[in-house]
């Protein structure tokens, strides 16, 4: 089971770095801030200091999951301390992302799926 939360949280990790990308690189693309994140062209120059914000958390938090799946087995009290904080931070994102808005349902269960998994998973380990 360890295996399975050092791959789920590594797949959090991952994903949380591509969405880095969107947020913090990609975002004046209209193919990001139109279609992904339904961001009106007119809002675009109010709304990508924010974004970009947002996707430097989004990187730490991936970070500290990345980490934590490579630590966990060599300095267990820090690797669990890292996959549990980011993905439970990562899981909590994903709840209010849908609580603010139903309809962003989608982008919830993407965003929380793997942090989710890793942490049903981390409970079998404890």
């Amino acid at each position: 089971m360890l295996l399975a939360v050092q791959i789920l949280a590594a797949l959090a990790g991952l994903l949380h770095v591509y969405i880095f990308v969107m947020e913090s690189v990609r975002f004046a693309d209209p193919k990001v801030h139109q279609a992904t994140f339904k961001t009106d062209p007119a809002d675009l120059e109010a709304v990508k200091p924010w974004a970009y914000n947002q996707g430097w958390y989004n990187l730490f938090l991936a970070v500290g999951a990345l980490l934590g799946a490579v630590l966990v087995r060599v300095e267990p009290a820090v690797g669990w301390t890292l996959v549990v904080s980011s993905c439970g931070s990562m899981l909590l994102a994903a709840l209010v992302l849908v609580a603010r808005d139903r309809s962003m349902a989608s982008s919830a269960l993407k965003q929380g799926l793997f942090p989710l998994l890793a942490l049903v998973f981390s409970l079998t380990q404890l």
